[in-house]
């Protein structure tokens, strides 16, 4: 570990989130507000490696509180994968005097701060990503605005559903997560909500649709989670089993994008100020995390723990209040 902290960098890595810049700024303004001089690093660590460094002010982060995307924007990078692309990573760090490294991503980028950790750069994780999958905190920053997005999307679907009276499925993100389609499920009040931790019935589906139909309902929404199989498959099997008009929906990275919603935007500046308020106390290898309300630091190997749980108790209300 170095000693007294002057100078500190932050990056963006992974997919985008909604709150990213407010974390951004976070960042910046609290660096500067305790006398340190703070440095943007564009293009992830992509970037890092090549150098792409430039020193952040008061003004370079004004008005972007309430925008989308990240204002550092971001990029893979398959050389960080390397021993070689991580030493050049460090070196950079080393070249342009950096006392700690503040890194906005989701579990890849997580392990690239890892290596860096090992090789005694300080650095501090904050956790962005829509899909709300990072264990050790309840809460990622865009996974409220995401959501936000899709329940807007399926009330305008419904219309058409309505008009139509047909059955719309529709897709959003979650490779491995479902957790934007059991909230955006139960808050939209769909009939079935798909996703990759349940094992789902098509039998059971279609028997609700047909309920549904029976008792004079004439459109359904269904909500599938991109990583529990083809919404487009899983369609036109609901339409050979109830004879119904399926279409699909698919989302997309429609998603990630829009203004933040104030409770993203209150947690990214939460945690990008907790994150340098750690650098500055010396702590390294951590990550931010919302939890029960409140903003703490802890080991940034928790991200790597068991997998966090899918709540199954809100799956099932859902599928309770869809009877």
């Amino acid at each position: 570990m170095k000693g007294e902290v002057n100078n500190i960098a932050v990056l963006t890595s992974g997919g985008d989130a909604p709150g990213m810049n407010a974390a951004i700024r976070a960042v910046v303004r609290k660096g500067i507000y305790h006398g340190l001089k703070v440095f943007g690093i564009e293009r992830g660590y992509e970037g890092l490696i090549h150098g792409m460094f430039r020193e952040a002010s008061l003004g370079t982060v004004a008005d972007i509180v309430h925008r989308g995307g990240t204002m550092l924007m971001t990029a893979r990078s398959e050389e960080m994968l390397t021993p070689e692309g991580q030493k050049k990573a460090a070196e950079q760090l080393d070249i342009h005097g950096i006392d700690g490294l503040v890194v906005i991503g989701g579990d890849g980028s997580f392990r690239g701060a890892q290596t860096l950790s090992a090789q005694g750069v300080p650095v501090i994780g904050i956790p962005a990503t829509i899909d709300n999958d990072i264990p050790g905190t309840d809460l990622t920053i865009g996974f409220d605005t995401a959501l936000n997005t899709v329940i807007e999307a399926v009330s305008k679907i419904r219309d058409t559903a309505t008009s139509h009276e047909r059955t719309f499925l529709v897709e959003v993100m979650g490779r491995k997560s479902g957790s934007i389609a059991l909230q955006a499920g139960l808050a939209c009040g769909a009939e079935s909500i798909i996703v990759p931790e349940i094992k789902v019935d098509l039998d059971e589906v279609s028997a609700r649709l047909l309920r549904g139909h029976q008792r004079g309902k004439n459109h359904s929404i269904i909500i599938v989670a991109e990583g529990a199989g083809s919404a487009y498959q899983i369609g036109e099997e609901l339409r050979r089993k109830t004879g119904f008009d399926t279409r699909v929906t698919i989302l997309g990275h429609i998603q990630r994008g829009g203004n933040p919603t104030a409770l993203d935007v209150v947690t990214a500046s939460e945690m990008g100020s907790l994150a340098v308020e750690l650098l500055r106390a010396g702590k390294s290898d951590q990550m931010t995390a919302r939890v029960h309300q409140e903003v703490i630091g802890l080991p940034l190997e928790v991200a790597y723990g068991p997998r966090k749980p899918f709540n199954r108790a809100l799956y099932d209300l859902a599928s309770q209040l869809a009877i």
